[in-house]
């Protein structure tokens, strides 16, 4: 199985570089070296999203068409303009929006990796193929924000770093926005698909 990358996502890619390598030189000549390193960093974090699709074709993985362009420009938005832009401290609503699209496409992403994996046998029905579905990418969404959380605590307690900024308040917000943007997520994505599947069968 073959994930493509888009035009699209490698425009992004190379925009993003050419800003990125601009900062690096702007840091260099200013000897700004701490920031140096959290831009080299981000610089490496651009070509992740196409290593991620080239090794989910090699295993044979099915990943959204949109995965390369949506994931560059979300480190975009955490990185550069959280980051480097200091959004984070300029809008306060600038993280939650963030785990807001996390948990959101997180349970897209899941759910198109599920359904190039599973096989629904014949006796179960269409719709609850579906929420087993959309139940097991809203689990994984869930688990994999709380894994974030788990990190952010653990930076800050062996390297003294300042990921989490609220202490308690924030790992917890965090949580619930992540938590209910999967599941506003998830419930759309059943409405459209039971709503396609009774279109299919001519009951609406």
């Amino acid at each position: 199985m073959r994930n493509q990358f888009s035009k699209l996502a490698l425009g992004i890619a190379l925009l993003f570089l050419i800003v990125l390598i601009v900062t690096a030189i702007s840091e260099i000549l200013s000897r700004q070296w701490a920031r140096l390193g959290l831009t080299t960093l981000t610089i490496i974090c651009v070509f992740v999203p196409f290593a991620i699709v080239c090794l989910a074709s090699h295993l044979n993985i099915r990943l959204p068409s949109s995965f390369p362009s949506v994931t560059l420009v979300f480190i975009m938005l955490a990185q550069y303009f959280g980051e480097f832009k200091n959004f984070y401290y300029m809008y306060w609503w600038w993280d939650l929006l963030l785990h807001s699209i996390f948990g959101s496409y997180v349970v897209i992403v899941s759910l198109s990796i599920l359904q190039g994996t599973f096989r629904k046998r014949h006796e179960v029905s269409d719709l609850r193929f579906i929420v087993f579905e959309l139940i097991t990418a809203f689990s994984v969404t869930i688990t994999l924000g709380t894994i974030w959380e788990i990190f952010e605590f653990l930076g800050d307690y062996f390297f003294k770093t300042s990921m989490v900024k609220g202490g308690l308040d924030d790992t917890l917000t965090d949580l619930i926005v992540k938590t209910t943007a999967a599941l506003l997520t998830s419930i759309y994505l059943y409405i459209r698909s039971s709503s396609t599947k009774k279109l299919k069968d001519g009951t609406v």
